[in-house]
């Protein structure tokens, strides 16, 4: 299967296991498929990279894994996540928009080598996110410096 493989189950409309058939080519007798497996739960990108695996396996292909990344499972009880979302609500009088998306970010990365870390990924406004055409909506940015400048200035210091 290509696509959606499952969702979060405590998140509603929420991608948590998928594959991608990135890239198919043909030629000297060869072929040769490479396939993004992706998830916010390790456990469960390991068993789709392992299905697949099998299943190719099983046609007498030869199965390479390479490169990946590791999940970023979110934590909506996350310290981090409750402080921003105060110091979004003083500095702008409305609840911010807090959203879980099905993506490659560097907190898999980094929560891998700091196993425990409460994290939270944030930025000024993208368009196009994680494609050839991604951009930065530059007016976003000075309120985005802001908030980072008014939530390190409310949350320095406290446990």
């Amino acid at each position: 299967q290509n696509g959606v493989m499952r969702m979060i189950p405590t998140i509603p409309d929420t991608v948590e296991t998928s594959s991608n058939l990135a890239i198919v080519s043909i030629g000297g007798g060869k072929a040769e498929i490479k396939i993004l497996a992706r998830s916010s739960r390790d456990s469960m990108k390991d068993y789709l990279n392992t299905a697949l695996e099998s299943c190719f396996s099983m046609a007498g292909m030869e199965v390479t894994r390479s490169g990946g990344y590791s999940g970023w499972e979110p934590n909506v009880d996350s310290p981090i996540l409750k402080a921003m979302k105060e110091s979004y609500k003083a500095q702008f009088g409305t609840e911010p928009a807090v959203k879980v998306i099905h993506a490659g970010l560097e907190c898999g990365i980094i929560g891998a080598v700091v196993p425990g870390l409460d994290m939270i990924s944030f930025g000024p406004t993208l368009r196009s996110p994680h494609s050839p055409d991604e951009r930065c909506f530059i007016p976003s940015v000075g309120k985005f410096y802001d908030f980072v400048v008014a939530t390190l200035e409310n949350t320095t210091g406290k446990r």
